[in-house]
């Protein structure tokens, strides 16, 4: 062996022991980090140079049991399913099928937003990039727990209000990345769902990777998703993302997205097999659509420069380096994906509750792994974020009790405000009298239901008869001049779902 090779070997095997050193780090600080942040449990893997090294469970998968979870336990990745659909997509492009700018209606025809011009000329590109002019998570009432099918959901979009000019500004969207999975079903002649597994999770060999939570009946190790109320974790239900599965229902392990981890840091090869070329990595990870950095980054990450959105990728700079990542949250699971392609190097962290953790996670990986900064500084700083959060969501409570209007009663008797109320966006909701109090029903899901109780003049406390992520709300029954009851607005404030985008005007009995 000559100097030049003992050189290079020598230096291969210094940064092999380099990056286990550092992913030992990251198992130490993981096992301390749920307890400090009140995860029930956790899975991380990290990929370096091809190779796995950390791929473990921290933690229980249920609250209410004892047993722990491994590398092996199912999580839902929401989010990170984007990426998978545009994959999908890049898939297509390279066989001829579709182009990315090809015009969205030229797929799906019936595909109609707020402008004929902006209908016209959406592209699937568009769809991929978050550039449609709607505000983040606009619609997502319309799909989020509802009977309605994509091809219904994909409809309703034509009701939603722009907040920007088409491809001026960001605005993250669900409702584009489910019409992006149709595009797929048409262009192929299969579903979305048959789509992924037959060219990504089967070659893959991500066999515990399912698409639909009908499919953990049978399964094994399935992670339970964690509400936490004052302080303590209580499971909850699993709810069915099937009309939304384009753009969030995957159901994953951290063993099996290691796969997926290294066939995207290989830029589309893994194992001799080329899901996708270079060039579709590199359309999949070039900035598309700009994103503003807020004063909290700059601050936080000096060398953060950008940042922006790709085609199923957010994208930004750090310590010199671009980060492809992307988050993913679903009720009571929260998931992060990072890839730093120059260092063949990522991750993926699972958490089955809804905290930023994973999301601030990443910093600290990123900081241990290529960064000079104080870690652990940063989490800390996140961790108290996550405490004044909680303190906050109590005084909040305890000011709208202050701004309560004492003595007063509804302009009508209780009767009088039981009714259909119809959004043409969204569809019925039913007010019915039951007993001293009044019943709310959202037709189009089975999770929405529950009891109003007066608050004051024509408002009424909302709170949900299931136990989820939601708060409780407030219904306000609009009058007339002639007073009659003509409206119900509904507010729940929460950072997902919008409920006052819901137009609910009082329609005659059916």
């Amino acid at each position: 062996m000559n100097k030049a090779i003992a050189f290079l070997f020598s230096s291969l095997i210094g940064l092999q022991i380099f990056a286990q050193d550092k992913a030992q780090l990251i198992d130490e600080y993981m096992a301390k980090a749920i307890e400090e942040w009140n995860i029930p449990g956790a899975a991380i893997c990290i990929v370096k140079d091809d190779q796995v090294i950390l791929n473990k469970g921290y933690g229980l998968v249920d609250a209410s049991s004892k047993k722990k979870v491994d590398e092996h336990s199912l999580f839902a990745i929401a989010s990170n399913t984007k990426a998978f659909t545009a994959a999908a997509l890049a898939q297509l492009v390279e066989e001829g099928k579709v182009k990315w700018d090809d015009k969205v209606r030229k797929y799906i025809p019936y595909f109609e937003l707020y402008d004929p011009y902006v209908s016209a000329e959406f592209t699937i590109r568009d769809l991929l990039c978050h550039r449609s002019g709607l505000a983040t998570f606009s619609g997502d009432l319309v799909w989020y727990g509802t009977n309605y099918s994509r091809e219904e959901i994909i409809r309703k979009a034509q009701y939603l209000e722009p907040v920007s000019g088409f491809r001026s500004a960001y605005g993250y969207q669900n409702i584009m990345f489910i019409a992006a999975g149709e595009v797929v079903a048409s262009a192929s002649g299969m579903t979305w769902e048959a789509y992924i597994k037959e060219h990504f999770l089967s070659p893959l060999g991500m066999d515990r990777t399912v698409l639909s939570i009908k499919d953990l009946d049978n399964m094994k190790n399935v992670s339970a998703p964690h509400n936490d109320v004052e302080g303590k974790n209580i499971p909850i239900d699993w709810v069915n993302w099937d009309n939304m599965g384009p753009a969030g229902s995957i159901i994953s392990s951290v063993n099996d997205l290691s796969f997926w981890l290294r066939m995207q840091l290989n830029k589309g090869t893994w194992k001799d097999k080329e899901f996708f070329s270079q060039a579709s990595s590199h359309e999949m990870w070039t900035a598309h659509t700009p994103k503003k950095l807020s004063g909290f980054h700059t601050s936080n990450f000096p060398s953060k420069h950008f940042s922006a959105y790709g085609l199923g990728w957010d994208l930004y700079d750090l310590h010199g380096k671009m980060v492809v990542n992307h988050g993913g949250g679903y009720d009571g699971f929260i998931s992060h994906t990072a890839l730093v392609p120059e260092e063949n190097f990522g991750f993926v962290i699972l958490t089955n509750n809804n905290t930023y953790f994973p999301w601030a996670m990443q910093y600290h990986i990123l900081n241990t792994f290529y960064g000079n900064e104080d870690g652990d500084a940063f989490m800390q700083t996140m961790l108290t974020y996550k405490k004044e959060d909680e303190k906050e969501k109590i005084k909040n409570e305890e000011v709208i009790k202050e701004a309560r209007a004492k003595d007063t009663k509804p302009s009508l008797d209780l009767n009088a405000y039981e009714g259909i109320y119809r959004c043409q966006m969204y569809g019925d909701v039913v007010i019915k009298m039951n007993g001293d109090h009044l019943d709310f029903d959202f037709k189009p899901t089975d999770l929405f239901k529950g009891k109003l109780h007066h608050w004051h003049y024509d408002t009424f406390r909302l709170e949900w008869d299931q136990q989820q992520m939601l708060p409780k709300g407030m219904a306000q029954f609009i009058l007339d001049a002639n007073g009659q009851i003509s409206e119900l607005r509904i507010d729940v404030p929460n950072p997902d779902f919008d409920f006052t985008e819901l137009k609910l005007m009082r329609v005659s009995e059916e």
